[in-house]
């Protein structure tokens, strides 16, 4: 069984990828121009919109975040190792994409794209080490 600690990683985790899978399902061109929210584009200052590219973002982030929480739902330290292996998956090859590709940003965004992106590589491999809570045993 998973620790309390581990449950709540993966809910944690698992909602931050709910609101970035729906925004460019909801509406793709507001993601790709506004995306995060509360800095420039950072999607806009990689390339031309792609309604494609950023609906099968929006999709590949909901089905993380319904890994993510379902693995806290189930509650098995095997289902949260393989949500975590899902999500690092997905997490390293964008992670070392952003590390070559921050120039064109302001200092504070190349920052915040490093780290924001680096979480999603590393996070889930702290879940994945977290060790199993161990079993009581049964009392006669």
């Amino acid at each position: 069984m998973q620790r309390t600690f581990t449950r709540v990683l993966l809910v944690v985790f698992g909602l931050i990828e709910l609101p970035v899978g729906l925004w460019p399902l909801i509406s793709p061109e507001g993601f790709y121009r506004d995306f995060p929210g509360f800095r420039t584009g950072w999607v806009a200052m990689d390339g031309p919109f792609n309604e494609h590219l950023i609906q099968d973002f929006g999709g590949l982030n909901l089905a993380l975040s319904a890994i993510l929480i379902g693995a806290a739902v189930i509650g098995t330290t095997a289902v949260a190792r393989l949500a975590a292996l899902a999500t690092f998956c997905f997490g390293l090859p964008h992670f070392l994409y952003h590390l070559g590709h921050v120039s064109h940003f302001e200092p504070v965004d190349q920052v915040l794209i490093i780290v924001t992106t680096a979480l999603g590589a590393v996070l889930p491999i702290v879940l994945a080490l977290i060790p199993s809570k161990r079993a009581t045993p049964a009392t006669p």
